[in-house]
This record gives structure tokens, sequence and C-alpha cells, in this order.
């Protein structure tokens, strides 16, 4: 899937399952716990923390699909193509950091 279709299939879900985009605010909100989610597992997965046994089944690539959604909702409901934003990114990354990374003493 595409991003532009992955935009028109989280707006087609919104106005039929979804019912309507939640306001900017309550999505960003929403954002934010889910991206505290990916962070509790990574922390537990990744880092020193242990798993409770509630967290036992937690999904990793679930929870960051979710993140990925909300950012999608945040998208759709305030004008942004996220194809062009991404190209537009890529742009200024190359520039920004086409020779500072591999100057980075710390990367080798």
């Amino acid at each position: 899937m595409t991003i532009k279709e992955a935009q028109l299939r989280v707006d087609q879900w919104i106005n039929t399952t979804g019912v309507r985009y939640f306001n900017e605010l309550t999505n960003t909100a929403m954002l934010m716990e889910e991206v505290g989610e990916v962070a509790r597992i990574m922390a537990r997965k990744y880092g020193e923390q242990s798993f409770k046994k509630s967290d036992e089944q937690v999904d990793l690539a679930d929870e960051l699909a979710d993140v990925l959604f909300v950012v999608v909702c945040l998208a759709n409901q305030t004008g942004i193509d996220l194809t062009d934003a991404l190209e537009k990114n890529f742009a200024k990354k190359a520039i920004r950091d086409g020779e500072r990374h591999k100057n980075n003493e710390k990367l080798k």
C-alpha cells in the first residue's frame, strides 16, 4: 500500500466506521498515547525494564501501526499530502545531513 492509498483508506474508514475524525487536539493526545505504548514495549524488549505478566502479549508491529494510523488521521484532517511531505523531508535531510553522518566519529 502506498502512503496515498493509506491516507485514502484511513479517510474511508473514518467516514464510515469511525463516523468522523476526532478533533486535532484529541488526535494529538491519542498520538502521544500510542507513542507511549511503543516506548513501553521498547523499554521492556530492548531496554532494562522487564515485562509484567499483563504485558507479555504486546505486539510492537500493531502499536507502530496505531501510531501510523493516527499520524495519517492528523495529516488528512490538516490537508497534508504525506507522500509530498516525505519527499520534501528526504530532500531536506539529503542537503542538511549529506556529509554530517559520514563524518561523525560516533557512528564509525
